[in-house]
């Protein structure tokens, strides 16, 4: 099968196609055959050599894939050859083949094609799992958002005003800021034309929001404190600009406030399963009803993942990118 992976460190460009022999499934794994593979921010973090791989994770990049399911490792019994999944996996997505525990996978939404639903398990269990688990975000409150057009930023904003919360989001221009609004984003604040500290609290009649959900860090860390209502939480998911900062923790026990912190990937097969399911009693309804939509940017041959990384990084996406084999 032919497969992708970072030879080194580096730019897009350090991305190369190899011919690897076909995995077979360990026991309580499937084997599925790829009909598409979502790219992510932590294969982009990963290519750069700025990511800390799971012990047991592949060097093939592709944390999510959809497809059909060709064989069964021992002891799965929950699902059949010739079933249509998309998975969660630890690694090995960017491939024409990919063994994946069972717990892992998800059945196909009612009206997706199996294509699209490769868009889904990422981000929707990332998003579950920080905002409605962690963060505990309910009806009636509010969160903000920053990367709005990323794939976790649009599920995050269709989750949170499907499930009756309000999302405020920053985008990088005025055509995302739109797009994002589109899609049920309450308020969209383009942070090169704006201070969006400012701005959510106009939206806020400065109490603030109750969630925030971020993936740039750097200087955003005591501008969002500056946001948070009284008892507000934080979410870190990744650290654009920088991981270290110097921060006035003042505010943090004045207003009661929490920060946090996940990763996924590391996570035990058998927690990623019971997060999945909880996504497919709760999420998969509102995508299967049309209240949440897969919103794909665009599609690559899996051999040109180099073009699909270098158009993530201009930032030009609004959604997911996918990779077809």
């Amino acid at each position: 099968m032919t497969v992708i992976v970072a030879r080194e460190p580096g730019a897009p460009d350090v991305l190369q196609a190899e011919e690897r022999p076909l995995p077979s499934p360990a026991p309580g794994e499937v084997l599925i055959q790829v009909a598409a593979a979502g790219v992510n921010g932590a294969d982009l973090t990963q290519r750069r050599g700025k990511y800390a791989v799971p012990k047991g994770a592949p060097d093939i990049l592709g944390l999510e894939v959809a497809g059909e399911i060709v064989e069964l490792g021992q002891g799965v019994t929950e699902w059949k050859v010739s079933d249509q999944v998309c998975a969660l996996t630890i690694g090995g997505g960017y491939a024409e083949y990919c063994s994946v525990p069972a717990a892992q996978c998800l059945p196909i939404p009612r009206g997706l094609t199996t294509v699209e639903a490769a868009a889904l398990p990422e981000v929707v269990i990332t998003v579950w799992l920080n905002v409605f688990e962690l963060a505990d975000l309910r009806p009636g409150e509010t969160l903000l958002v920053h990367g709005g057009a990323s794939g976790i930023g649009t599920m995050a904003i269709q989750l949170a005003h499907s499930l009756g919360a309000k999302a405020l989001v920053t985008a990088g221009s005025s055509e995302k800021c739109r797009r994002c609004e589109e899609i049920g984003a309450s308020k969209a604040i383009n942070y090169n034309e704006e201070d969006f500290v400012p701005a959510v609290l106009a939206q806020t009649g400065g109490v603030g929001v109750d969630v925030i959900l971020d993936m740039v860090g750097g200087d955003y860390l005591q501008r969002n404190l500056q946001v948070l209502a009284p008892g507000g939480q934080l979410v870190m998911l990744a650290f654009k600009k920088a991981a270290t900062v110097e921060l006035d923790c003042g505010l943090i026990q004045n207003k009661g406030l929490w920060i946090t912190g996940s990763r996924l990937r590391p996570r035990p097969i058998a927690e990623k399963g019971r997060i999945a399911a909880a996504v497919r009693k709760a999420v998969w309804p509102l995508i299967e009803d049309g209240r949440v939509r897969v919103l794909i940017d665009s599609k690559f041959p899996l051999v040109e993942a180099r073009r699909a990384h270098e158009h993530m990084e201009a930032g030009r996406h609004v959604g997911k990118v996918l990779l077809i084999p």
